[in-house]
């Protein structure tokens, strides 16, 4: 990361590196979800449906793990240069992407009635 700028208020770029933390507990979340669901739920009655389930939330947690550290980097840039902090639609797209992944397993329990 580029060093120049002037240094932020200590306590500035601590509260980003909580912020950056609390994302990479995110991912480390979605990824144990995703070896939970693949080693321990059964198909729901659709095979393959537990891997497609595990996959989306192993997908979903590397982009969270990438974005969180580009936005990481982004907000310390703009708090060395006096900038404003750039906007994130990191939370918009986790809460979407998690809403239509509980849709599909709440499909697939109404419809297949876990059965497997």
């Amino acid at each position: 990361m580029s060093e120049d700028g002037a240094d932020p208020d200590y306590r500035f770029t601590l509260a980003n590196e909580r912020t950056f933390l609390a994302w990479i507990r995110t991912t480390l979340a979605l990824l144990a979800g995703a070896v939970a669901v693949v080693r321990l739920i059964p198909d729901l009655g659709v095979p393959g449906a537990s891997r497609v389930i595990g996959a989306a939330l192993a997908v979903l947690g590397v982009g969270v793990a990438v974005a969180s550290l580009l936005r990481w980097r982004r907000v310390q840039a703009a708090m060395r240069h006096g900038e404003d902090l750039p906007a994130t639609w990191m939370p918009l797209l986790l809460g979407t992407s998690l809403a239509v992944i509980g849709v599909g397993v709440l499909v697939l329990l109404v419809v297949f009635g876990g059965a497997g």
